[in-house]
């Protein structure tokens, strides 16, 4: 009897092989993955800290009910703040979708 050469015959039609079966248990995300989804984490964190602040009424850490602060529209509450958090999202997903 001749040894096989190939490695598709007409007997294992069918049967997955070991080769197969270990590819299949392998875990999805690699080293890169989770650098990625850390570096999107923290771009989401950095977001949520510059929009931290006092709100409309409070002047000088002291509650006014009539006063008004406008710290609340500053460009970094507001613009820069959301735009770190959407970034932040954006790499998350891209870490997620990345292929080892």
């Amino acid at each position: 009897m001749s040894k096989k050469t190939n490695k598709f015959s007409a007997d294992n039609f069918g049967k997955e092989t070991v080769t197969e079966v270990a590819k299949e248990n392998t875990f999805y995300f690699g080293k890169e993955n989770f650098k990625w989804m850390l570096i999107g984490l923290a771009f989401i964190v950095v977001g949520f800290l510059l929009m931290l602040g006092p709100d409309a009424n409070t002047v000088d850490g002291k509650f006014d009910p009539h006063a008004w602060n406008d710290g609340i529209f500053s460009i970094r509450r507001i613009r820069i703040a959301p735009l770190f958090v959407v970034i932040g999202f954006a790499i998350e997903v891209y870490a997620i979708l990345k292929r080892k």
